[in-house]
């Protein structure tokens, strides 16, 4: 039975702590966007875990560089959130293209994460 590293296990912890204050906060604040706003948050949440299940990944498999995650976290958002805006000018629903690409690069990572521990 193989372990992942003790940094490994250690640099996932201050995420999670991020993320579970994170949650908190927001179930706390009463803060509601508007419904015109759904598809760019639907589109940039994909991006974000896209991204973040990625570096997860890298490092994992010893290859985590932060010039590529931070670069390929801000470009996903931006070409996301452009092809969103670009399908309401046009009466398209293009942001549907995106959401394809995220959650199939998303199942992506999490069956190699998934392989690595088993």
């Amino acid at each position: 039975m193989s372990f992942a590293p003790a940094f490994v296990l250690a640099s996932v912890w201050l995420p999670l702590l991020g993320l579970a204050a994170g949650v908190l906060l927001g179930l706390a604040l009463n803060f509601n966007l508007p419904i015109e706003w759904a598809r760019y948050t639907a589109v940039g949440i994909l991006a974000a875990l896209d991204s973040l299940l990625g570096a997860f990944r890298a490092e994992l498999e010893g290859h985590f560089d932060t010039k590529i995650f931070l670069s390929g976290f801000y470009t996903n958002a931006l070409l996301a959130a452009l092809l969103t805006f670009l399908g309401d000018r046009l009466g398209i629903d293009l942001y549907l293209v995106a959401l394809f690409a995220f959650g199939w690069r998303i199942f992506q990572n999490v069956a190699v994460i998934r392989r690595h521990f088993l």
